[in-house]
């Protein structure tokens, strides 16, 4: 596994002159770049529940005024994604008239890649995640899948860090990540039907009431086996004695399918694709990491078992 994850963000830039660079870049440095027609930015922006930021052109309009209001309404729709843009003549901010400037958090040109580079390790992937905890996810995460559903496949995409604070499915759990090196949630994210077929309908009748309570009591235990296997890999017995006693408020706005953690920073996000092997239906499962109180990877240490009383009874031997 890569040791840094990945990012999507949307490319708003129409430059045939400078496209391929800018993908060579996105290529290089983890980006999936996704580029949309003008006329469904707005739609896309609604819906994409797992974008890390925004390239943007000072050229995209067909005037200056376009070019301006439709940064203007990108930032107003999703404030939480960082906006890079590039210019022609200025790589810096200076300059740019003061309704637009405040929706931009950095500038770059192509003359000059590595402003970019700072740009995109600054806003998108400003927080570092050691390799042995994305590994260790996954790793948790599909033996508990495949223990939970027997006879279902569960495979993973890269992992990928989000600042957008888009819900996905009409069904999600939470569950408290405390340590002394990071305090923050889980949160487990699907559909309820894909995952009903999968999960099955469980004892008695089979009522809506019924089958949506089987949803959440697949999804708690998920979360439960899934939260143990970290907490015995990561944590341990460790307390969290330096951990301070802070909270904030948790906002979950239903009609817009939104969430916020009361942070700018960016989650840790998988996506897990479950599939039945033998009727080949689907259901997604995203599960996303927010360390929103405390996050010190410095200090992140996993937790390896020990094999000395297994070799001294026996049990293990060199070979």
């Amino acid at each position: 596994m890569n040791a840094q994850p990945a990012s999507k963000i949307l490319v708003l830039d129409n430059s045939p002159t400078h496209a391929g660079l800018i993908k060579t870049f996105c290529d290089q440095n983890n980006l999936f770049a996704l580029k949309v027609r003008k006329d469904a930015i707005k739609s896309v922006l609604r819906t994409n529940i797992d974008l890390g930021g925004i390239l943007y052109s000072d050229s995209y309009g067909e005037t200056p005024e376009e070019t301006a209001q439709i940064a203007i309404d990108i930032h107003a729709a999703r404030p939480e994604l960082p906006i890079i843009i590039r210019r022609e003549q200025h790589p810096t901010l200076a300059g740019l008239p003061e309704s637009t400037e405040r929706v931009f958090c950095a500038a770059y040109s192509c003359g000059d890649m590595s402003a970019l580079r700072q740009a995109v390790d600054q806003y998108i992937f400003c927080l570092v995640y050691p390799n042995a905890l994305l590994r260790g996810i996954a790793e948790i995460s599909t033996e508990v899948l495949r223990n939970v559903f027997k006879g279902v496949e569960a495979s993973y995409d890269t992992p990928y860090v989000v600042h957008d604070r888009m819900i996905f499915g009409e069904v999600f759990s939470l569950i408290q990540l405390e340590s002394s090196w990071c305090r923050g949630y889980m949160m487990l994210q699907t559909e309820e039907e894909p995952f009903l077929r999968l999960a099955g309908p469980g004892n008695g009748p089979t009522s809506t009431s019924n089958n949506f309570r089987r949803v959440n009591d697949s999804l708690s235990e998920i979360t439960n086996m899934i939260w143990g296997g970290f907490k015995n890999r990561y944590i341990g017995d460790r307390s969290a004695n330096m951990v301070s006693g802070v909270q904030v408020p948790l906002i979950v706005n239903h009609k817009h399918h939104y969430i916020s953690f009361g942070t700018s920073n960016p989650q840790l996000c998988f996506r897990f694709n479950l599939e039945d092997e033998r009727s080949g239906r689907e259901a997604p499962l995203y599960a996303r990491f927010i360390f929103n109180l405390n996050w010190s990877p410095e200090d992140f240490q996993e937790i390896t078992p020990d094999h000395g009383g297994l070799v001294e009874s026996g049990a293990l031997e060199l070979f």
